[in-house]
């Protein structure tokens, strides 16, 4: 036998076996925080999967379809005017209030469609780092200090990470941009306008859908909140309308799917993620029946969804093993990330970085969080170093960033993230704390 070649298996065969000989199962804690994973993961497949991955899947898969590359390489390419590009890719979190996870398909979209590497880690980073109403809720609980040195801190990261992320990888990034700018583009289908509002009737189903109610009176917030999912139900009676009159889909087909949400509507009242799921499931009928680009923007929503969903279930499973849900515990202990993010020094800081990097923070459940942690002893600057690598990275994230730009560029990303939040951290803190 050639253990040249065997000692690999049989490696992992001893570790498999000491790892199970040696399981602490029947210790609280470690049962506890198999509970906690399980539960995490419970509720991230019952808040997440059909609300914010299935649209994102959608929307993701769209951009593979009804935008040409020659499109996006014009506005968020390697050669394109970098003040558009950036100033685009910075703001978008403003709209889009997504999580580190949600946003991971938009990414892979833009950037497998030719968008330069410094434009789309500027979303990337932007997209779950900040939107309105986490500026909003962040001055409301934890003071319009922490929230403008918030707002200002995420839309300048996002400019800066993708600005270090092109010149890093700035030869690849040319000869990349090179290749793709040979490609004629296609001929377009139909205007710009229909596109436009094609893609901001998804865009509306996401954000609506997500809309969370706050924990405190938010005024027209809160207003949204309340008919959320009427206006949810707008924003998708606009995309079957434009489904019919611009991708000639059937009107039965769109009327049938229409007709089966409304009822189980009326019949699950108090339930609004049956009829929101059958609809999914039925635009997920029509697309995967029909040829043509219809049927292509099935294929590619799929494609997203078979990479990208069993990895963050998977990430969601450890993130809730190790750290547990907000309010309970994991593994490790909450005291020791409580006592090690004291003061202000480079210590408290980075290791509030490393600890909100990991972490999954659904949308706005950071401030929460941070407010507790900040009532036991929490310095502003670690605060404000966990609410910019927090919401922007996440176990789940990485292990998906992997597939998706490679290994070294996902560490270099996570890198920069963490080293410029530790440093805005030491500044705030030293400044204000």
């Amino acid at each position: 036998m050639d253990w040249k070649k065997e000692w690999k298996p049989l490696a992992l065969i001893v570790a498999a076996f000491l790892v199970s000989f040696y399981l602490p199962v029947g210790k609280p804690r470690f049962d506890n925080a198999v509970s906690e994973s399980l539960q995490l993961v419970k509720w991230y497949a019952q808040e997440h999967v059909l609300l914010c991955l299935i649209p994102a899947f959608f929307i993701a898969g769209a951009i593979g379809v009804f935008v040409s590359q020659a499109s996006v390489m014009r506005y968020l390419g390697a050669k394109a005017n970098r003040v558009l590009a950036y100033g685009v890719a910075s703001i978008s979190g403003t709209v889009l209030a997504v999580c580190s996870c949600t946003v991971l398909p938009l990414f892979a979209g833009i950037y497998r469609m030719g968008a330069g590497l410094g434009p789309a880690s500027a979303f990337l980073y932007s997209g779950p780092a900040i939107n309105v109403l986490a500026i909003f809720l962040t001055a409301r609980i934890l003071g319009l200090e922490m929230s403008v040195a918030r707002t200002v801190g995420a839309v300048a990261f996002s400019v800066v990470v993708g600005l270090l992320m092109h010149f890093i990888y700035r030869k690849e990034e040319t000869a990349r941009a090179e290749a793709q700018m040979a490609m004629p583009e296609p001929p377009a289908t139909r205007a710009l306008w229909q596109t436009v509002l094609y893609f901001a009737s998804m865009i509306a189903v996401l954000v609506f859908a997500n809309w969370g109610k706050s924990s405190e009176p938010a005024g027209v917030w809160d207003a949204i909140y309340s008919f959320k999912w009427y206006l949810t139900a707008i924003a998708a009676a606009a995309l079957g309308v434009m489904l019919i009159a611009w991708f000639k889909v059937s009107w039965w087909k769109i009327a049938a799917t229409a007709a089966a949400a409304l009822v189980l509507g009326l019949v699950f009242r108090g339930y609004p993620l049956i009829p929101f799921a059958a609809g999914f499931v039925g635009l997920s009928v029509i697309t995967s029946m029909s040829k043509g680009e219809i049927g292509s923007w099935f294929e590619q929503t799929w494609g997203f969804a078979k990479q990208i969903l069993p990895l963050l279930l998977f990430g969601v499973l450890i993130a809730g093993l190790l750290l547990g849900r907000p309010g309970h515990e994991g593994i490790i202990p909450s005291e020791w990330i409580s006592r090690s993010v004291g003061g202000n020094s480079l210590w408290a800081n980075l290791f509030a970085s490393v600890a909100g990097a990991f972490m999954y923070f659904a949308t706005l459940t950071e401030i929460p969080i941070l407010q507790g942690l900040l009532g036991s002893g929490m310095g502003k600057g670690p605060a404000l170093a966990l609410l910019l690598a927090g919401p922007a990275l996440s176990l789940p994230s990485m292990l998906v960033l992997r597939c998706v730009m490679g290994m070294k560029k996902t560490i270099v990303f996570i890198g920069i993230v963490v080293v410029m939040a530790t440093i805005t951290g030491m500044i705030y803190g030293a400044a204000w704390g």
